[in-house]
């Protein structure tokens, strides 16, 4: 069987599997379809299933993944910024680099969904190594192959408080909710998030099974919290690019290029660019999303000016259920 008809095959699979699953009314589509535990919309299961039966992973491979709004956009900025550096070396001069001119997003592609594009399997094949790639899969959709650790490829997982996940979570979601379907509440989104019933969701179990394989596989998967990146982000730059496997060496340091790299990267000045004030960045083949709707605050603790008390308070005490005897505190 030719490499085009098995996926073809499993085109034919995916819209069987998709009228079977449990489905509730999405967040930013019709409808989200609990597929292995997580709640996702069709291009992601469909993404899913492609990349269970037919991406070939390199063991250079490195994944950013995070749950929905937990400091991805920066994120991809950091590590392309990092990985890159040996090619855009002058970092005293922003003038040239591609971040400036395209943005995180399309810098980084968003794997869930690229992987189910038109010829997504042949552009992914050309890219040069180190390939990165972010993702919102729950650590349990990943073939075995890929989590197994001979197989050389890295994850870098970001998580952040629920609370201000939440917020993020829903004001992106009312600019970018289809403006066919009825609006969502404040009070109904925030019942819904509690309940786990949400794109990419529930958080807990997705935070939860990164942070157990993380300790399982502390080498092949790095765990960051994104208050402490915001806190200390020169000392993450360096985390970062030695878990990757480009350190930071003494003389780059002598150089200021952490420093560049934070600057470069830092929420302000990437807000402020042109791109993400006026530029898309395209999703699907047919769907494309504002940058600036990337763009919101990215503060820690911004929750606080949105949820009341006894709100605040039914998170933290369902984290604390959740997350019990794990040895993770957020």
């Amino acid at each position: 069987m030719s490499i085009e008809d098995d996926q073809e095959k499993t085109y034919k699979q995916f819209a069987q599997l998709i009228n079977e699953l449990p489905k509730a009314d999405g967040w930013f589509q019709q409808h989200m379809y609990l597929y292995k535990g997580q709640w996702l919309f069709p291009d992601v299961i469909l993404g899913a299933t492609l990349m269970q039966n037919h991406f070939k992973h390199r063991s250079a491979d490195i994944f950013l993944s995070s749950f929905v709004k937990s400091g991805t956009t920066w994120l991809k900025a950091l590590m392309f910024a990092i990985i890159n550096r040996s090619i855009f070396a002058d970092f005293s001069d922003f003038s040239d680099h591609p971040l400036l001119r395209q943005g995180p997003h399309s810098c980084v592609p968003a794997f869930d969904v690229y992987i189910s594009q038109d010829h997504a399997m042949t552009n992914m094949d050309l890219l040069p190594s180190p390939r990165l790639f972010a993702s919102h899969f729950a650590y349990s959709l990943f073939p075995s192959t890929f989590k197994d650790p001979s197989s050389g490829c890295k994850f870098v997982y970001v998580c952040r408080d629920p609370k201000d996940v939440f917020i993020s979570l829903f004001y992106f979601m009312k600019n970018t909710r289809s403006i066919e379907l009825p609006p969502l509440s404040f009070d109904k989104a925030f019942e819904l998030f509690c309940d786990g019933v949400l794109d990419s969701g529930p958080y807990w179990d997705h935070v939860l099974g990164f942070w157990k394989a993380s300790l399982e596989s502390p080498n092949k998967i790095l765990f960051l919290r994104y208050e402490e990146l915001k806190r200390e982000p020169q000392v993450h730059v360096k985390r970062l690019a030695e878990f990757m496997g480009v350190p930071i060496s003494i003389k780059e340091e002598e150089n200021g290029v952490v420093e560049k790299i934070v600057t470069l990267c830092s929420f302000e000045h990437l807000k402020n660019l042109e791109v993400n004030k006026t530029g898309m960045t395209q999703i699907t083949n047919k769907y494309a999303i504002s940058n600036h709707v990337f763009f919101r605050k990215g503060e820690i603790g911004d929750w606080k000016n949105h949820l009341t008390k006894e709100m605040g308070a039914k998170i933290d005490q369902i984290t604390q259920d959740k997350f019990t005897g794990s040895g993770l505190a957020l």
